[in-house]
């Protein structure tokens, strides 16, 4: 190589840094500008949360609460504000249930009304922070970022999934939703998962496993068995499931509906197959975006929201040791 072919390479790749640089710089720039953002909802979140738990005290006090009544909002707001952040969302979620059963007629005006507020101040500060979240985490997946690396050792926000209050004059109600799913592995020990959005909130979207709820009369095994079949086609018998490995209690809104979801998850292992979603209804056509295979690794590094959110952490453990019969409680 000449000497001018080694300035002309050296001259194109300072152009190249000229032009690249200042993009590169400034993609930094918006991450850690979104990132600021996300660490500020989240502290507008908190105070929210926090105000409601005070406010809820001051229920507690009101003469015109029944003393069982106030002793178990009592405990729930306390519960509410000790909780660690993986703990947060039960806790949320327990105390608006709890609120939402509360008979507001027995309530002084004035505080009936400075509850409600509380209660509106957390959606929208719910609301904003997981708007910001959803920037961040799209910001973080584009492939420049990834490749350089330049979220650095900022951490992964997470959306913040509470269920929202009810409406004016809506009757408080939490739909029970018992549910049976599977942890359908393949040979390669990669779980099978869907990804789906809610229709009141479709720029958020999620991946899941395979299951749903339980019909009236049916039992777990036969429930899970038979989502496994209207949703991947594959034929499983109750003989064919381990456990149920692992127990999810939530409170999750879902098109406008709130539901008190009671989740036992199986294991199963079948042979090789092709994912056939004919099967769905017509909620799962419309929400159900695609489906993919995931490694344990893979959950780990990923930034998309998977539910149960402790997917990455049990899998490997589940997957290397034959079931001990215990069901574990997972988020």
């Amino acid at each position: 190589m000449t000497a001018g072919t080694v300035v002309t390479c050296l001259l194109v790749l300072l152009g190249v840094a000229l032009l690249v640089g200042p993009w590169i710089l400034g993609t930094a720039n918006r991450l850690d500008r979104l990132h600021v953002r996300t660490d500020a909802a989240w502290a507008a979140l908190d105070a929210a949360l926090a105000r409601r738990a005070v406010v809820t005290r001051a229920v507690v006090a009101s003469v015109r609460v029944n003393a069982d009544v106030s002793d178990v909002l009592r405990g729930a707001a306390d519960r509410a504000e000790r909780a660690g952040r993986g703990d947060r969302e039960a806790a949320e979620n327990e105390l608006s249930r709890l609120l939402g059963a509360l008979d507001r007629a027995v309530l002084a005006p004035a505080l009936a009304a400075e509850l409600s507020d509380a209660e509106q101040r957390v959606v929208l500060a719910r609301r904003v922070h997981n708007d910001a979240v959803r920037d961040t985490l799209t910001q973080r997946n584009r492939r420049v970022v990834r490749w350089l690396a330049l979220a650095g050792t900022a951490g992964q926000p997470e959306y913040f999934e509470i269920a929202e209050p009810l409406e004016e004059g809506e009757t408080a109600v939490l739909t029970p939703r018992p549910a049976a799913r599977v942890v359908m592995v393949d040979g390669d020990d990669r779980v099978l998962l869907f990804q789906g959005f809610d229709p009141a909130r479709p720029q958020e979207s999620f991946w899941f496993t395979v299951g749903g709820g339980v019909e009236q009369g049916e039992e777990l095994h036969e429930a899970a068995v038979r989502e496994a079949f209207e949703e991947t086609g594959v034929k499983l018998t109750a003989e064919d499931l381990v456990g149920p490995v692992w127990r999810r209690r939530t409170v999750f809104s879902f098109d406008g509906e709130t539901f008190d979801a009671d989740e036992w998850f199986f294991l199963a292992r079948p042979p090789e197959f092709v994912v056939d979603t004919s099967g769905f209804d017509e909620v799962e056509t419309r929400t159900v975006q695609r489906h993919r295979w995931w490694t344990a690794e893979e959950l780990r590094a990923t930034e998309d929201t998977v539910y149960p959110l402790q997917l990455a952490e049990v899998l490997p453990d589940l997957l290397a040791d034959s079931w001990d019969g215990r069901t574990r409680a997972v988020r």
